[in-house]
């Protein structure tokens, strides 16, 4: 099974793609993960794509889908894929077709997470890490059991994305509105979009992507 979760940064999919992982032993394909581990590792893609995640920006089109392509390569064909937050333009979407079919591929369900926008800003900006082991906390919602202690770990060295701040958020957002919102009739048309109310009960979210993907 090869699905895609859409909806902007935030919204919970990387949580529930972690889960879909853990549970089914499919691989995740994240834009922002690849892109993110190619700017640690220094390389030019990843210098490339420093520039471009500080500003708020969309990476390019062709350059994405060759980072993806040579993913997709390297996991083996039995295995289902998540695509976690790609595509998210209508150039993405017919060159992730081509990628698909090129590895005898099939797309099997797009799920659309709906969020509040405000609410989604809340969330985003007061969420941090521990910078050793990578553990998740929120300034207001889940912040570790003792002040200042990874709960996990014992660290006292916490971390946050440099994008994750309202203006950022607020672009992405735009972004996304602007154009992510018209592939969704693409996917809509051929009969694989379902919508998931992403700010829902992390278990809720769960219940429901069990209940559509059957």
């Amino acid at each position: 099974m090869n699905i895609i979760l859409l909806g902007p940064p935030g919204a919970g999919k990387g949580t529930q793609a972690a889960r879909l992982v853990a549970e089914r032993g499919m691989v995740q394909l994240s834009t922002g993960d690849i892109l993110r581990a190619a700017v640690k590792a220094g390389t030019d893609v990843g210098k490339i794509a420093d520039e471009i995640m500080k500003a708020g920006k969309l990476f390019p089109d062709e350059l994405m889908a060759q980072i993806l392509g040579e993913h997709l390569d390297e996991i083996d064909p039995s295995k289902g894929v998540i695509f976690d937050g790609y595509p998210r333009t209508a150039r993405q979407a017919e060159l992730l077709d081509a990628l698909l079919a090129a590895r005898k591929r099939t797309l099997d369900h797009v799920l659309e997470f709906e969020v509040d926008e405000d609410a989604l800003i809340d969330r985003i900006t007061g969420r941090y890490t521990c910078a050793k082991c990578g553990a998740g906390y929120h300034d207001r919602y889940a912040q570790p059991r003792v002040a200042g202690v990874c709960d996990v770990c014992g660290s006292t060295q916490f971390k946050r994305r440099p994008d994750d701040n309202a203006e950022t958020v607020r672009t992405r957002m735009a972004e996304y509105r602007a154009k992510t919102a018209p592939i969704l009739p693409i996917y809509e048309r051929r009969g694989l979009l379902q919508r998931i109310d992403g700010m829902a009960d992390i278990h809720a979210v769960s219940a429901a992507i069990e209940a559509m993907l059957g």
